[in-house]
């Protein structure tokens, strides 16, 4: 078992998408603010299987499979790093992109 780090890589707003077919009413649509990039999340073997404090549940849902590769152990062979991982949230108008690094 591993502890892993999660790494706020990215936060975007795919406006051409948003534009195309959300209401009016969500036109103007800015970058999750549930996180902050660089902002980092150490997960311990301790609590592997809840979001940290701060996490949003829906990401969390999202990359926790992912994330477990890891802890437990796999690796990622078309990663330059095989112990790390970028995932994201399915919020396709919003996304989220993460980091997430096996401590070795």
């Amino acid at each position: 078992m591993y502890d892993c780090k999660i790494t706020v890589i990215k936060r975007t707003v795919n406006q051409d998408i948003i534009s195309e077919y959300l209401k009016e009413k969500y036109q103007e649509a800015k970058p999750c603010e549930r996180f902050e990039d660089g902002q980092e999340f150490v997960i311990t073997q301790e609590n592997r299987y809840k979001p940290p404090e701060g996490f949003c549940e829906w990401a969390w849902a999202d990359i926790r499979y992912d994330l477990l590769t890891l802890a437990y152990g796999g690796n990622v062979p078309h990663m330059k790093d095989e112990n790390a991982n970028i995932v994201g949230c399915t919020d396709w108008f919003r996304p989220v992109y993460f980091k997430i690094e096996k401590m070795v």
